[in-house]
């Protein structure tokens, strides 16, 4: 049967602040590159990266999520399969091997990996929700969440790990465990904990040792540092578009990425960053709302798993960014500069929107 009138569910309110932070991206990108010869021309594919990200969460909305169900398992074995193959011939970069080489350019499997793995472990844990009471079904369901963080973490990519690890620990908690299961996997991450670190890479320690201690290694707390003269520097109402002085002069590092909020901080004040982390928010509310009006517990595990890693992502790079939190190398959801972390998210959202469309019930203001 063919589908009629599910638009008039789609979130527009949703669309509308997801664009607006796009846009707020978009221009902060060209504040950030327009000085600097090589990337002048950023926020020209940042525009081009945004409209081809409208298009697939279009696309991907008027799919009837449901049929991702008919995936799960599919994208699954491709999420692993993909991760060995960047293993064994992936591409080496700053001595990460996390690329590996389609038709001459180079793709990140985890910036897809992430829905991939939404999906399969919305579908696992919505397949056996009544038996999920038992131990062997959750024992299970960590195991096949263990396996892409153990091929993510050994690229090493210890940020990704940490955030495919938050998602699956949220869906899992909101997927109906009980408090003395929690207790047990709580109990094993902490007997756990000892040997992870013990397999730390160099550089991950030397970025938890600069954020307790940042004048062991001033170089390596340099970009830190500046990010918080720049958020100072700010004010209320920031020095104006253009005419920050830590990221005109190029004292910020890598600002059109991980650091873009201290761009947005020092030009649009606190107000800005107020207004910025507002969008935020409300669009992981609305995602929220979404979840909690979905018809069914894959549709409902799906749009949380989106919400969770939204929220992650803006905690990690705010914290960053005001040294809070170790640097990550996590970007700005839908503001900082990147094609594939742009059109994943949206797709991303395009997902919500399919679990919106398609509830009798999603009238909500």
């Amino acid at each position: 049967m063919i589908e009629t009138n599910i638009w008039r569910h789609f979130d527009r309110k949703l669309f509308l602040a997801v664009l607006a932070l796009c846009g707020i991206g978009i221009a902060m990108i060209y504040s950030a590159t327009i000085s600097t010869v090589d990337l002048a021309d950023y926020w020209k594919r940042q525009l081009l990266f945004t409209g081809i990200g409208v298009v697939a969460m279009l696309v991907v909305a008027a799919i009837d999520y449901r049929n991702l169900e008919l995936l799960a398992q599919p994208a699954y074995i491709f999420l692993l399969l993909s991760l060995v193959a960047v293993y064994l011939f992936g591409t080496v970069r700053g001595g990460a091997r996390r690329w590996i080489s389609i038709a001459g350019t180079d793709v990140q499997p985890t910036e897809v990996g992430k829905f991939m793995l939404i999906i399969f472990l919305a579908w696992y844990l919505s397949r056996f929700q009544e038996h999920l009471h038992r131990m062997r079904y959750l024992f299970l369901a960590m195991i096949l969440l263990a396996l892409p963080l153990g091929l993510v973490y050994i690229q090493p990519d210890l940020g990704m790990t940490v955030t495919l690890a938050f998602i699956g620990g949220v869906l899992i908690l909101v997927s109906g465990v009980r408090f003395w299961q929690l207790g047990v996997m709580g109990g094993m991450v902490g007997l756990s904990t000892p040997f992870v670190w013990r397999s730390l890479e160099g550089y991950m320690l030397e970025r938890i040792q600069v954020f307790l201690n940042p004048q062991a290694n001033p170089d390596a707390a340099f970009n830190v540092q500046q990010a918080l003269i720049s958020i100072g520097a700010g004010g209320w109402l920031g020095r104006g578009w253009l005419h920050g002085s830590q990221n005109q002069l190029h004292f910020l590092r890598v600002r059109h990425t991980d650091f873009i909020f201290s761009v947005i901080a020092e030009e649009m004040g606190f107000v800005g960053t107020v207004i910025v982390l507002m969008l935020l928010f409300y669009v992981i509310w609305r995602l929220v709302r979404i979840a909690d009006m979905a018809q069914d517990q894959f549709g409902r595990l799906l749009t949380v798993g989106v919400a969770a890693l939204l929220f992650f992502q803006t905690f990690i790079n705010v914290g960053m960014n005001l040294s809070l939190v170790p640097v990550t190398g996590m970007t700005l959801p839908f503001i900082s500069y990147g094609g594939s972390s742009l059109v994943s998210m949206m797709l991303a959202v395009g997902l919500a929107q399919s679990v919106a469309m398609r509830h009798r019930k999603m009238d909500f203001q």
